[in-house]
């Protein structure tokens, strides 16, 4: 019996690959196939087999580290990932193009999301993903299962297709719509379909994945899949999207603004806040811990991808990519902050740095009495990173700076400490062999956080603003921002369009480096306004003649001055200044630096950047597929119905 199951799954996956639309296959031999019309009908009857087809649509459905996967799966993924937040297109390459820092503008066949191979790898292809979905929402009703088994599955199916789609069309604007299983010697699928229809039949997928999974509890191994209230969550998503300036833009008027998009959307975003709350969904109380918690036992998780160093190939690397070289790190750019996204964080009672308040900014001492999310998620000169299980451990990031007589090669002046694990050690840091080791912390792609904020977003532009202050509100409590005179930072807010810059710059602060930022400037058409912005980060230089002509030794004997050990103390010197003292500080140290990379131009992004175009690899193998408007040859407009 168990060898006719596996054939049975073997035979499914085959042909889920083979029913997708072909548009940029890459390897003829893979078709000649036994069975080019269907398959085993009986895998639809059996519970093991569609589970395992469901396990491997999750695989390629759900998103992930967003730096865990590149250049091996999806060509160009940099493009959808740089912004302002942090400095990954120093690098160069297609982030840097799309960024317009260097090189040359971006062209038709620059964009591969969609994909650009035909393999069953996380990333290639987003056709092969939408295939699995398609033929498990066709056949399943086909087959023996029990209802309720049935609608399980569909709702699951429903979901992760719609995911998918909202994926593509944030990207393109209008995409081919393929929502049947395809025969490959009768491909009927053609055309981009209108950002209106494509929106249409995510909406609907998400009503039908409502329906679905209504009910139905999840416990145990199955964590991590969609629930009735992730599916809800994303409806609100979907529909925020749809009523957003990049889909209902504010001063076209070839697409009038439809303010009822945003009253159906509020609709949606309030349902899925009091679904997820009846679920028992919150806030994580301390910030910091929101990485920390795993699986079932975070109650902020709404959709997530499960990690563990237990199950083969079931890690990831990004431990290394968050610590510092001290620590057995490779920092990655990606988590290398910008200068914009250290300022963006107000200060302890809510007011931005430029406002008057409870506390006065010091650019010396960028850091002090800052929105406590500063803290929990950078480690800058001085300031405490418990690692490797020592609580009281200190990370220095002066230029040339050791720690616990490691080397900091990288020279960054702040790192991304929010996802790195305090108690893991040093020597089990990196992920080995896909068997061990790393940090087993799972991917949250979307919090409970984020339904608060979609709400507010609702609320705001349908002339609520005592809710979305309060969906803020909530989260800066959270944060442990403090009330303040001034309602912590929100009392001075009193139109949509000051609301509507404090969401945007919330959501950059909430959510950093959870790629989140690049979505979020297109949806609300500021991604082409960063245009003439310096990309730039900062920098700690130890206090030294820099003019003297013997500079570079002043530098280094400053250097061994800090890293002396007292030996009454057993401590380096430079533990004992006062941090926070800026007289005591300036004698050893500079104001932060701010630099950005060698020949690098300020950004420069064109405006019809907000919406992508096909590349030609996927245009030449498909039928009537137009390039969107702005690109070479342009004709298809996502907006118009």
């Amino acid at each position: 019996m168990k060898k006719n199951i596996y054939t049975r799954i073997k035979t499914g996956v085959l042909v889920a690959i083979s029913s997708a639309v072909l548009l940029s296959c890459n390897n003829d031999d893979f078709f000649i196939l036994p069975d080019r019309g269907g398959m085993d009908a009986e895998i639809w009857s059996v519970e093991g087999a569609v589970d395992f087809h469901l396990n491997g649509t999750y695989q390629v459905c759900i998103p992930m580290f967003p730096w865990e996967w590149g250049r091996e799966t999806q060509e160009r993924y940099d493009i959808h990932m740089v912004s302002d937040e942090h400095v990954f297109a120093f690098g160069g390459g297609w982030g840097a193009q799309a960024m317009g820092i260097t090189g040359n503008p971006l062209t038709n066949h620059d964009v591969r999301y969609v994909g650009n191979q035909y393999r069953s790898t996380y990333g290639l292809n987003r056709y092969y993903d939408i295939a699995r979905c398609n033929n498990a929402i066709r056949w399943i009703p086909e087959g023996d299962l029990d209802a309720e088994t049935q609608a399980k599955f569909l709702g699951q199916y429903h979901a992760l297709r719609a995911m998918v789609y909202l994926e593509l069309v944030k990207v393109y604007g209008g995409v081919t719509l393929v929502l049947e299983p395809q025969d490959p010697d009768n491909i009927t699928a053609r055309g981009r379909a209108s950002a209106r229809t494509c929106f249409e039949v995510i909406i609907d997928d998400l009503t039908k994945a409502m329906e679905y999974l209504e009910g139905i509890t999840w416990t145990g191994n199955d964590w991590g899949r969609i629930t009735y209230e992730a599916a809800a969550a994303l409806k609100g998503k979907a529909l925020l999207y749809w009523a957003s300036p990049q889909f209902n833009p504010l001063d076209d008027p070839r697409h009038p603004h439809d303010a009822s998009r945003w009253q159906d959307a509020l609709i949606a975003n309030r349902a899925a806040y009091d679904i997820a709350l009846a679920k028992g969904h919150a806030l994580v109380s301390d910030y910091a811990d929101i990485f920390r918690i795993q699986g079932a036992s975070n109650p902020e998780t709404l959709i997530s991808r499960p990690y563990s160093t237990d199950v083969e190939r079931r890690g990831h690397n990004g431990e290394r990519k968050w610590r510092p070289s001290s620590e057995d790190g490779s920092p990655h750019l990606a988590y290398r902050a910008s200068t914009k996204l250290l300022d963006a964080y107000p200060m302890k009672d809510g007011n931005q740095l430029d406002e008057d308040g409870e506390y006065t900014y010091d650019p010396i001492l960028f850091w002090k009495d800052r929105d406590p999310r500063f803290e929990a998620t950078f480690a800058y000169n001085g300031s405490t990173w418990a690692l490797s299980g020592n609580a009281n451990r200190r990370q220095w990031t002066y230029e040339g700076a050791s720690n616990d007589g490691r080397s900091e090669g990288a020279n960054w002046g702040v790192y991304c400490k929010r996802f790195a694990s305090p108690t893991l050690a040093r020597t089990a840091v990196g992920y080995n062999n896909d068997t061990g080791g790393g940090n087993p912390v799972d991917w949250i792609e979307m919090r409970f956080a984020e339904v608060m904020l979609n709400l507010a977003d609702c609320a705001n532009e349908t002339g609520d603003m005592g809710t979305a202050k309060e969906m803020v509100r909530q989260i800066r409590q959270r944060a442990g921002i403090e009330q303040g005179s001034n309602d912590y930072g929100l009392g001075h807010i009193a139109s949509i369009e000051e609301m509507r810059a404090l969401l945007l710059n919330e959501r950059m602060i909430e959510f950093p480096f959870e790629n989140k930022r690049n979505a979020d400037l297109r949806r609300t058409r500021n991604w082409h306004k960063l245009s003439g912005e310096i990309l730039s980060t900062v920098m700690i230089v130890v206090e030294h003649d820099e003019t003297a002509s013997n500079a570079s030794s002043l530098r280094n004997e400053k250097i061994a001055e800090l890293e002396a050990i007292d030996p009454e103390t057993g401590r380096p010197f430079r533990d004992g200044i006062d941090m926070n003292d800026p007289g005591e500080y300036s004698q050893h140290f500079k104001a932060r630096r701010i630099v950005q990379a060698a020949n690098f131009r300020p950004i420069d992004i064109p405006a019809y950047h907000n919406f992508y175009t096909f590349h030609n690899d996927y245009v030449w193998r498909g039928v009537d597929i137009q390039p969107t408007i702005g690109w070479e040859g342009g004709t298809f407009d996502p907006l118009d119905d």
